[in-house]
Protein backbone atom coordinates (compact mmCIF):
# COMPACT_ATOMS: atom_id res chain seq x y z
CA UNK A 1 0.00 0.00 0.00
CA UNK A 2 2.78 2.23 0.90
CA UNK A 3 4.49 1.29 -2.71
CA UNK A 4 1.17 2.57 -4.78
CA UNK A 5 1.03 5.54 -2.91
CA UNK A 6 4.16 6.59 -3.54
CA UNK A 7 3.87 6.07 -6.49
CA UNK A 8 0.99 8.07 -7.16
CA UNK A 9 2.64 10.87 -5.50
CA UNK A 10 5.41 10.54 -8.01
CA UNK A 11 2.28 10.46 -10.37
CA UNK A 12 1.17 13.94 -9.47
CA UNK A 13 4.22 15.35 -9.17
CA UNK A 14 5.34 14.67 -12.90
CA UNK A 15 1.90 15.69 -14.25
CA UNK A 16 2.50 19.06 -13.14
CA UNK A 17 5.61 19.36 -14.16
CA UNK A 18 4.85 17.88 -17.83
CA UNK A 19 2.11 20.84 -17.70
CA UNK A 20 4.87 23.32 -17.14
CA UNK A 21 6.93 22.11 -19.63
CA UNK A 22 4.48 21.74 -22.66
CA UNK A 23 3.15 25.28 -21.92
CA UNK A 24 3.87 26.34 -25.54
CA UNK A 25 2.48 23.17 -27.05
CA UNK A 26 -1.36 22.38 -26.91
CA UNK A 27 -3.63 19.03 -27.10
CA UNK A 28 -5.37 19.26 -30.36
CA UNK A 29 -3.59 21.97 -31.79
CA UNK A 30 -4.96 21.12 -35.43
CA UNK A 31 -8.38 20.82 -34.71
CA UNK A 32 -9.23 23.94 -36.91
CA UNK A 33 -6.16 23.74 -39.45
CA UNK A 34 -5.83 19.90 -40.36
CA UNK A 35 -8.86 18.09 -38.05
CA UNK A 36 -7.71 14.69 -39.93
CA UNK A 37 -4.28 14.56 -39.30
CA UNK A 38 -3.56 12.26 -36.03
CA UNK A 39 -5.90 9.88 -38.20
CA UNK A 40 -3.86 10.08 -41.19
CA UNK A 41 -0.31 9.42 -38.99
CA UNK A 42 -1.89 6.37 -36.89
CA UNK A 43 -3.12 4.96 -40.67
CA UNK A 44 0.40 5.33 -41.74
CA UNK A 45 1.58 3.20 -38.91
CA UNK A 46 -0.99 1.07 -38.60
CA UNK A 47 -0.58 0.09 -42.39
CA UNK A 48 3.12 0.24 -41.94
CA UNK A 49 2.91 -2.01 -38.76
CA UNK A 50 0.73 -4.86 -40.53
CA UNK A 51 3.69 -5.28 -43.59
CA UNK A 52 6.57 -5.23 -41.02
CA UNK A 53 5.85 -5.91 -37.76
CA UNK A 54 9.43 -4.30 -36.64
CA UNK A 55 7.53 -0.78 -37.47
CA UNK A 56 6.43 0.14 -33.78
CA UNK A 57 9.78 -0.92 -32.51
CA UNK A 58 11.71 0.99 -35.57
CA UNK A 59 9.51 4.40 -34.53
CA UNK A 60 9.79 4.18 -30.48
CA UNK A 61 13.27 4.23 -31.13
CA UNK A 62 13.27 6.75 -33.62
CA UNK A 63 11.44 9.26 -31.33
CA UNK A 64 13.88 8.84 -28.64
CA UNK A 65 17.21 9.16 -31.38
CA UNK A 66 15.10 13.00 -32.60
CA UNK A 67 14.09 14.14 -29.14
CA UNK A 68 17.35 13.59 -27.38
CA UNK A 69 19.37 15.67 -29.81
CA UNK A 70 18.52 19.42 -30.38
CA UNK A 71 15.13 18.28 -29.06
CA UNK A 72 12.01 16.66 -30.47
CA UNK A 73 12.52 18.73 -34.17
CA UNK A 74 12.91 16.05 -36.65
CA UNK A 75 16.58 17.25 -37.05
CA UNK A 76 17.32 13.13 -37.41
CA UNK A 77 15.08 13.70 -40.55
CA UNK A 78 17.46 15.73 -42.64
CA UNK A 79 19.29 13.99 -45.19
CA UNK A 80 23.04 15.05 -46.08
CA UNK A 81 26.82 15.40 -44.99
CA UNK A 82 27.49 15.46 -41.66
CA UNK A 83 23.79 15.84 -40.37
CA UNK A 84 22.83 13.58 -37.52
CA UNK A 85 21.65 11.02 -40.23
CA UNK A 86 25.16 10.19 -40.74
CA UNK A 87 26.25 9.46 -37.17
CA UNK A 88 27.24 5.39 -36.70
CA UNK A 89 24.71 5.89 -33.58
CA UNK A 90 21.77 6.76 -36.11
CA UNK A 91 22.60 4.15 -38.62
CA UNK A 92 20.50 1.56 -37.82
CA UNK A 93 17.69 4.18 -36.92
CA UNK A 94 14.46 2.41 -39.50
CA UNK A 95 11.04 4.00 -40.08
CA UNK A 96 11.74 7.25 -41.73
CA UNK A 97 9.56 5.65 -44.54
CA UNK A 98 6.59 5.71 -42.42
CA UNK A 99 6.81 9.63 -41.29
CA UNK A 100 7.40 10.20 -45.08
CA UNK A 101 4.67 8.73 -46.37
CA UNK A 102 2.62 10.34 -43.41
CA UNK A 103 3.77 13.78 -44.68
CA UNK A 104 2.93 13.02 -48.33
CA UNK A 105 -0.59 12.43 -47.09
CA UNK A 106 -0.72 15.94 -44.93
CA UNK A 107 0.64 18.13 -47.59
CA UNK A 108 -2.21 16.42 -50.15
CA UNK A 109 -4.89 17.44 -47.43
CA UNK A 110 -3.18 19.92 -45.18
CA UNK A 111 0.11 21.60 -46.99
CA UNK A 112 2.53 23.57 -44.97
CA UNK A 113 0.70 22.80 -41.88
CA UNK A 114 1.86 19.38 -39.73
CA UNK A 115 5.56 19.83 -38.88
CA UNK A 116 7.40 16.55 -39.33
CA UNK A 117 8.81 16.74 -35.70
CA UNK A 118 4.52 16.68 -34.53
CA UNK A 119 4.69 13.14 -36.94
CA UNK A 120 7.47 12.10 -35.63
CA UNK A 121 5.87 12.37 -31.91
CA UNK A 122 2.56 11.04 -32.77
CA UNK A 123 3.43 7.82 -35.03
CA UNK A 124 6.00 7.21 -32.15
CA UNK A 125 2.83 7.25 -29.35
CA UNK A 126 0.58 5.11 -32.35
CA UNK A 127 3.38 2.32 -32.49
CA UNK A 128 3.43 2.09 -28.63
CA UNK A 129 -0.82 1.16 -28.50
CA UNK A 130 -0.96 -0.65 -32.39
CA UNK A 131 2.31 -2.86 -30.64
CA UNK A 132 -0.58 -3.46 -27.66
CA UNK A 133 0.43 -0.34 -25.18
CA UNK A 134 -1.51 2.39 -23.89
CA UNK A 135 -3.14 5.08 -25.65
CA UNK A 136 -0.97 8.72 -24.58
CA UNK A 137 -2.69 11.60 -25.49
CA UNK A 138 0.28 14.06 -26.06
CA UNK A 139 -0.17 18.25 -27.02
CA UNK A 140 1.07 19.70 -30.57
CA UNK A 141 2.74 22.14 -32.28
CA UNK A 142 6.37 21.59 -32.38
CA UNK A 143 8.25 22.91 -35.26
CA UNK A 144 11.28 21.69 -37.23
CA UNK A 145 14.61 22.73 -36.77
CA UNK A 146 16.88 23.35 -39.73
CA UNK A 147 20.48 22.06 -37.49
CA UNK A 148 21.22 18.79 -37.84
CA UNK A 149 25.30 17.78 -37.18
CA UNK A 150 26.68 14.27 -37.05
CA UNK A 151 28.68 15.97 -34.17
CA UNK A 152 26.10 16.67 -31.76
CA UNK A 153 24.66 13.08 -31.24
CA UNK A 154 27.16 11.34 -29.58
CA UNK A 155 27.17 13.57 -26.67
CA UNK A 156 23.20 13.28 -26.32
CA UNK A 157 22.52 9.50 -26.67
CA UNK A 158 22.51 6.22 -24.21
CA UNK A 159 25.53 4.29 -25.66
CA UNK A 160 24.54 0.70 -24.34
CA UNK A 161 27.61 0.39 -22.17
CA UNK A 162 26.52 3.44 -19.85
CA UNK A 163 26.69 3.59 -16.06
CA UNK A 164 23.90 4.41 -13.79
CA UNK A 165 25.68 7.46 -13.20
CA UNK A 166 26.28 8.57 -17.09
CA UNK A 167 22.76 7.90 -17.80
CA UNK A 168 21.21 9.63 -14.67
CA UNK A 169 23.47 12.39 -15.70
CA UNK A 170 22.26 12.79 -19.82
CA UNK A 171 18.61 12.16 -18.35
CA UNK A 172 18.76 15.25 -16.23
CA UNK A 173 20.31 17.24 -18.92
CA UNK A 174 16.84 17.01 -20.68
CA UNK A 175 14.68 17.60 -17.62
CA UNK A 176 13.96 13.96 -17.19
CA UNK A 177 14.19 11.93 -13.37
CA UNK A 178 15.23 8.77 -12.24
CA UNK A 179 11.97 7.39 -12.56
CA UNK A 180 11.81 8.94 -16.49
CA UNK A 181 14.94 6.94 -16.65
CA UNK A 182 13.38 3.18 -15.31
CA UNK A 183 10.05 4.11 -17.06
CA UNK A 184 11.26 5.48 -20.91
CA UNK A 185 13.79 1.81 -20.63
CA UNK A 186 10.85 0.07 -20.80
CA UNK A 187 10.42 0.97 -24.11
CA UNK A 188 12.97 -1.96 -24.65
CA UNK A 189 9.87 -4.21 -24.17
CA UNK A 190 9.84 -4.09 -28.27
CA UNK A 191 12.94 -3.47 -30.73
CA UNK A 192 15.47 -5.38 -32.04
CA UNK A 193 19.64 -4.75 -31.55
CA UNK A 194 22.43 -5.67 -33.43
CA UNK A 195 24.95 -7.83 -32.37
CA UNK A 196 27.70 -5.47 -32.10
CA UNK A 197 25.84 -3.61 -29.19
CA UNK A 198 26.06 -6.08 -26.71
CA UNK A 199 29.23 -7.77 -27.92
CA UNK A 200 31.23 -6.09 -25.21
CA UNK A 201 29.68 -8.73 -22.68
CA UNK A 202 31.26 -11.04 -24.19
CA UNK A 203 34.85 -12.02 -24.69
CA UNK A 204 36.75 -14.15 -27.79
CA UNK A 205 38.97 -16.96 -26.34
CA UNK A 206 41.59 -18.70 -28.07
CA UNK A 207 39.46 -20.59 -29.89
CA UNK A 208 37.86 -17.74 -31.73
CA UNK A 209 34.31 -18.08 -29.73
CA UNK A 210 32.81 -16.14 -27.76
CA UNK A 211 32.78 -16.58 -23.96
CA UNK A 212 30.60 -14.80 -20.89
CA UNK A 213 32.63 -12.11 -19.39
CA UNK A 214 29.21 -10.37 -17.71
CA UNK A 215 28.16 -12.17 -14.50
CA UNK A 216 24.87 -9.69 -14.65
CA UNK A 217 23.31 -12.10 -17.30
CA UNK A 218 21.68 -14.52 -16.75
CA UNK A 219 24.04 -17.93 -18.41
CA UNK A 220 21.44 -19.68 -20.17
CA UNK A 221 20.20 -16.11 -21.95
CA UNK A 222 23.82 -15.77 -22.69
CA UNK A 223 24.02 -19.04 -24.62
CA UNK A 224 21.42 -18.03 -26.59
CA UNK A 225 22.80 -14.66 -27.49
CA UNK A 226 26.34 -16.18 -28.48
CA UNK A 227 24.06 -18.82 -31.20
CA UNK A 228 22.41 -15.97 -32.50
CA UNK A 229 25.31 -13.84 -32.62
CA UNK A 230 28.35 -16.04 -33.26
CA UNK A 231 31.59 -14.25 -33.82
CA UNK A 232 31.26 -14.11 -37.21
CA UNK A 233 27.83 -12.78 -37.48
CA UNK A 234 26.93 -10.69 -40.59
CA UNK A 235 26.79 -6.55 -39.34
CA UNK A 236 22.83 -6.80 -40.41
CA UNK A 237 22.08 -9.73 -37.85
CA UNK A 238 19.84 -8.67 -34.95
CA UNK A 239 18.19 -10.04 -32.40
CA UNK A 240 14.70 -9.41 -30.33
CA UNK A 241 15.43 -7.27 -27.43
CA UNK A 242 13.03 -8.81 -25.36
CA UNK A 243 13.53 -12.43 -26.06
CA UNK A 244 10.16 -13.16 -24.72
CA UNK A 245 7.19 -11.38 -25.71
CA UNK A 246 9.19 -9.07 -28.68
CA UNK A 247 6.41 -8.24 -30.54
CA UNK A 248 4.26 -6.89 -27.62
CA UNK A 249 4.39 -3.78 -25.57
CA UNK A 250 4.19 -5.03 -22.14
CA UNK A 251 6.03 -4.96 -18.50
CA UNK A 252 7.83 -8.09 -19.48
CA UNK A 253 11.32 -5.91 -20.01
CA UNK A 254 10.97 -5.74 -16.36
CA UNK A 255 10.22 -9.20 -15.55
CA UNK A 256 13.08 -9.88 -17.76
CA UNK A 257 15.32 -7.58 -15.21
CA UNK A 258 14.49 -9.88 -12.53
CA UNK A 259 15.49 -12.84 -14.55
CA UNK A 260 18.88 -11.48 -15.77
CA UNK A 261 17.89 -11.76 -19.02
CA UNK A 262 18.26 -7.83 -20.92
CA UNK A 263 20.42 -7.07 -23.59
CA UNK A 264 22.15 -4.55 -22.47
CA UNK A 265 24.65 -3.30 -20.02
CA UNK A 266 23.09 0.17 -19.67
CA UNK A 267 19.63 -2.23 -18.74
CA UNK A 268 21.20 -4.24 -16.12
CA UNK A 269 22.68 -1.42 -14.40
CA UNK A 270 18.72 -0.27 -13.60
CA UNK A 271 19.08 -3.26 -10.94
CA UNK A 272 22.53 -2.00 -8.92
CA UNK A 273 20.37 1.17 -7.32
CA UNK A 274 18.35 0.37 -4.62
CA UNK A 275 16.05 3.01 -5.76
CA UNK A 276 15.89 1.87 -9.86
CA UNK A 277 15.54 -1.53 -8.75
CA UNK A 278 12.17 -0.72 -6.40
CA UNK A 279 10.83 0.71 -9.41
CA UNK A 280 12.08 -2.63 -11.96
CA UNK A 281 9.93 -4.56 -9.25
CA UNK A 282 7.17 -2.20 -9.12
CA UNK A 283 6.61 -2.41 -12.61
CA UNK A 284 6.84 -6.23 -13.36
CA UNK A 285 4.21 -6.87 -10.84
CA UNK A 286 1.85 -4.08 -12.33
CA UNK A 287 1.52 -3.06 -15.74
CA UNK A 288 -0.90 -1.11 -15.21
CA UNK A 289 1.53 0.85 -13.04
CA UNK A 290 4.22 1.00 -15.70
CA UNK A 291 1.56 1.95 -18.47
CA UNK A 292 0.62 5.02 -16.51
CA UNK A 293 4.06 6.17 -15.97
CA UNK A 294 4.58 5.77 -19.14
CA UNK A 295 2.33 7.95 -20.47
CA UNK A 296 3.35 10.90 -17.77
CA UNK A 297 7.18 9.82 -18.81
CA UNK A 298 6.01 9.78 -22.71
CA UNK A 299 5.13 13.16 -22.53
CA UNK A 300 7.84 14.53 -20.88
CA UNK A 301 10.25 12.53 -23.65
CA UNK A 302 8.25 14.53 -26.67
CA UNK A 303 8.48 17.83 -25.14
CA UNK A 304 12.30 18.06 -24.83
CA UNK A 305 13.24 21.39 -26.40
CA UNK A 306 10.74 21.78 -28.88
CA UNK A 307 10.62 24.56 -30.91
CA UNK A 308 7.56 26.62 -31.41
CA UNK A 309 5.95 29.73 -32.53
CA UNK A 310 8.52 31.53 -34.54
CA UNK A 311 11.14 29.21 -34.18
CA UNK A 312 11.89 26.45 -36.32
CA UNK A 313 9.40 25.86 -39.54
CA UNK A 314 6.83 23.52 -41.08
CA UNK A 315 8.91 21.67 -43.66
CA UNK A 316 7.48 20.32 -46.78
CA UNK A 317 9.70 17.66 -47.04
CA UNK A 318 10.59 16.00 -43.83
CA UNK A 319 14.17 15.08 -45.43
CA UNK A 320 15.44 18.60 -46.06
CA UNK A 321 14.56 22.31 -44.86
CA UNK A 322 12.41 24.82 -46.94
CA UNK A 323 15.25 27.04 -47.71
CA UNK A 324 17.96 23.85 -49.56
Amino acid sequence: METTKSMFLFIAVSILFVSSVTANLAFDFYAASCPTAELFIRNAVSTSSSNDPSIPGKLLRMVFHDCFVEGCDASLMLQGNNTEQSDPGNRSVGGFSVIETAKRVLEMFCPGTVSCADIIALAARDAVEIAGGPRVQIPTGRRDGMVSIASNVRPNIVDTSFTMDEMLKLFSSKGLSLLDLVVLSGAHTIGTAHCNTFRGRFQQDRNGSLRLIDQTIDTNYADQLIKQCPINAQPSVAVNIDPETSMLFDNQYYRNLLDRKVLFQSDSVLMNNDDTRKLVEDFANDQELFFDNWGVSFVKLTSIGVKTDEEGEIRRSCAATNIV
